[in-house]
């Protein structure tokens, strides 16, 4: 039996969430309660010294970092498939992948401060807005108005990676409204059933932010 190590407002863990879903496994959940810190408690740590979510365990088979997660199901649950077999296909996927997590997802950390009440430099904010219009902006050309994923009518990892974080992006004050090709892409993504199910609830958003906000406030 496969088990996620799971919380409903980690984008890292939805998007392996998502995956477990479209692939249609059957799979546990244990709920980590990040805004109490149990991911550093020493029962956490034997699991993932980093004290990160996700983690995935398969008949005693631990795995961690999300790609890494992906990968993992990939190979071992290939149908159905969301990884294409094309070198140039493959790059993209991988490129998209990439850039959501290293280009995307920090610059929302300043964003992510403001929100919450925290003072932060202007010309902070002005470069973390610049770099994520930057991704969006690359986001909106790799998309093809007339096809309802990045490589066309199959949904993909890039779908999956990039599309649970893109959302976020509203909570940190960002408009889509200047992307019409993402704005219908996340659209199309949000009336697939694996994503109705893994889409946090208010409650849960409120929650986590609280939570988060705390936490910041213990570390300054």
């Amino acid at each position: 039996m496969i088990r996620l190590y799971n919380s409903h407002i980690s984008s890292n863990t939805r998007r392996v969430w998502v995956a477990l879903l479209e692939k249609n496994l059957e799979f546990e959940e244990t709920f980590i309660q990040l805004n109490q810190g149990e991911q550093f408690t020493p029962e956490f740590l034997k699991i993932n010294p980093f004290h990160h979510i996700p983690v995935l365990i398969d008949d005693g088979f631990k795995v961690f970092e999300s790609l890494a997660i992906l990968d993992y199901l990939e190979a071992k649950y290939p149908h159905p498939q969301l990884m294409p077999t094309d070198a140039e296909s493959i790059a993209k996927v991988r490129m998209i992948e990439l850039v959501t997590l290293n280009e995307l997802i920090p610059p929302t950390f300043p964003l992510m401060r403001k929100v919450l009440d925290f003072e932060v430099p202007d010309e902070q904010l002005e470069k973390s807005q610049k770099q994520v219009a930057n991704v969006l902006q690359f986001f909106e050309d790799q998309l093809d108005e007339n096809q309802p994923y990045f490589l066309g009518d199959r949904l993909t990892l890039a779908d999956i990676v990039a599309g649970t974080t893109v959302p976020t992006l509203l909570f940190f004050g960002i408009s889509l409204s200047e992307y019409p090709k993402i704005t219908k892409w996340c659209e199309t993504l949000q009336q697939r059933e694996s994503w109705q199910k893994t889409t946090p609830s208010p409650e849960a958003i409120a929650a986590a932010k609280a939570g988060i906000k705390k936490i910041l406030q213990q570390r300054s």
